[in-house]
């Protein structure tokens, strides 16, 4: 049964910005949260659920995060941290419940202490991606009204060249110097359940980035739902991974799920397939969260074998669609089944999804417990098994957006609609066809580009692909591949397209072949698709 969508639970919040530019009721989409898993009491503080709710159920003594070259942190020494800045941030920083503090930095313990620290404090969060540049800083703090900013100190000239109207910026090792002296104890905010927690904006590749609002509970709702059912994680588990905490999929896989758990976090600074491969290695990493180009990069790194990966058990692939090429390359080398997943800002992280001997490549899974998916079509009717549609979720946490007309967009009929095309199968499982704007229309055919790049990616010498459409006189669009190859590899369009015409119906076979060393991504690791369909924007 859906939650009535209001009244909301009484607000601790002073500043009442965040709850003031919520939609109106009646644009969210419908809630699920009869579930007795997902029964949460109505004063509700996340960062005080995961620190020290955790710490009296395992100990302080539990080894919390780790970092490569520094002494690991214990459960203990982590709540200390993080009840210190808690007090800098209330008692010398003026921060308020409700204040937006925005979160700068690469993937530290020092920044996750930091939002724990947020959480507590009852203020809202706003961790944005270290790579982001002043322009993008500016329209993420004009929008979210940001006034107070904890930056890493190699961080703070981009942002401070924001200019962002009133921002204090306060450099994490100031930040720890003032911490020092405070007392290791901080009483939480008594926070609402249904108060702001954070606001996380999504990766704005194209148009103005939106601004999706998450709630306390909403934090504790992915862990119980997806961390509880598909992952099944312990607190012996060391999980790591290389998407940042200004990303969803970063914090929910790096920071909510192993402190739910009692587990660990080794945290990676830089992540791409070496520094994977050796730090899973080095630390004994048990759970891995990447996306599927990084399995492809580091089942093609030379360096493979020398390798020690029995301490994996789960592997977690979402950010974009995962080929069963991939799936198959991974399983014959590892004896691993990737847990592939999707995900969206909107929803905080991963909805549909399976895992060991229910995972099946070329689906992306069935609903994760908790959450239900259909499959509708533009005017929100459900349509039957086999026919492709859009794919419309809901669950514990649904769509809220900051101010903002998109909201009508992405909630419809009260579901959220992910602008994804997928197909449901008779078994349930839901199978990826396109993003709904990447369907490539040729002379009346339909083709999906993840299907042609699935196809170009069983080929021995492409190590990355994708397919885009490129207008065209004749034929309204045609498809055209971009493709990276393994180093030494002979460029050959034509071998390439013959290669998918044995593995595809021809007409779904690119037009067009075009060769690059790298596919341009976002740093959150997206495929930037608009830019292949710009001729001569990519080199």
């Amino acid at each position: 049964m859906d939650r009535p969508l209001s009244p909301l639970l009484p607000s601790a919040h002073v500043d009442t910005f965040a709850r003031d530019h919520l939609p109106p009721p009646e644009l969210w989409p419908g809630l699920l949260l009869d579930d007795p898993e997902l029964h949460c009491p109505d004063t509700l503080n996340c960062g005080a659920e995961l620190l020290d709710a955790t710490v009296e159920r395992f100990g302080a003594d539990r080894p919390a995060l780790h970092c490569p070259g520094q002494p690991s942190w214990s459960y203990g020494e982590l709540k200390a941290t993080v009840d210190r800045i808690a007090h800098v941030l209330t008692d010398d920083l003026g921060v308020v419940p409700g204040n937006r503090v925005l979160l700068r930095g690469p993937t530290t313990p020092r920044l996750v202490a930091c939002w724990l620290a947020v959480m507590k404090a009852g203020a809202v969060a706003v961790t944005v991606l270290a790579q982001a540049r002043a322009a993008e800083l500016a329209t993420v703090c004009g929008l979210a009204r940001v006034r107070h900013a904890l930056c890493d100190p190699r961080f703070v000239d981009d942002l401070a060249k924001a200019e962002a109207p009133g921002l204090r910026i306060t450099a994490f090792d100031d930040l720890l110097r003032r911490a020092a002296t405070k007392p290791a104890a901080y009483d939480a905010v008594r926070t609402s359940a249904d108060d702001v927690a954070l606001i996380a904006f999504t990766s704005g590749t194209t148009g103005r980035p939106k601004g999706c609002m998450h709630f306390h509970r909403d934090v504790l709702a992915i862990a119980d739902t997806f961390s509880r059912h598909v992952l099944k994680p312990t607190p012996d588990d060391v999980f790591a991974g290389s998407p940042p905490l200004g990303f969803t999929f970063g914090l929910g896989g790096l920071v909510v799920f192993p402190l739910r758990a009692g587990a660990s976090a080794l945290l990676l600074e830089q992540a791409g397939a070496p520094r994977l491969l050796a730090s899973v290695a080095e630390h004994r990493v048990s759970v891995l969260f990447t996306a599927p180009t990084a399995y492809r990069a580091m089942l093609a790194d030379p360096s493979w074998a020398s390798y020690d990966l029995t301490s994996l058990r789960r592997c977690v692939s979402a950010g974009e669609n995962l080929p069963a090429a991939t799936w198959h390359a991974w399983h014959e080398a590892t004896g691993l089944r990737l847990i592939n997943g999707i995900g969206a800002t909107e929803l905080l992280h991963i909805f549909v999804s399976a895992a060991d001997e229910a995972a099946r490549p070329g689906t992306t899974g069935v609903p994760v417990p908790g959450w239900q998916a259909r499959i509708v079509d533009q005017d929100g009717n459900q349509l039957p098994d086999g026919e492709p549609g859009l794919l419309a979720v809901r669950g514990p946490v649904g769509c809220r957006y900051l101010a903002d007309p998109r909201q009508t967009v992405y909630v419809r009929h009260g579901w959220n609609i992910t602008g994804d095309t997928y197909v449901r199968e008779a078994d349930g499982y839901f199978r990826y066809v396109a993003r709904a704007d990447d369907m490539i229309i040729s002379a009346g055919y339909n083709i999906a580009g993840p299907e042609v790049e699935d196809a170009l990616l069983r080929h021995p010498d492409v190590t990355e692909a994708a397919v885009v459409g490129r207008p065209d006189e004749a034929r309204g669009q045609i498809a055209v591949a971009y493709v990276v190859l393994r180093p030494g590899a002979r460029r050959d369009p034509e071998g390439l397209r013959n290669f998918v015409k044995a593995e595809l119906v021809p007409y779904k076979c690119p037009r067009a072949i075009e060769f690059l060393d790298a596919l341009p991504r976002t740093a959150t690791g997206k495929l930037q698709r608009f830019r292949l369909r710009e001729p001569g924007t990519v080199q």
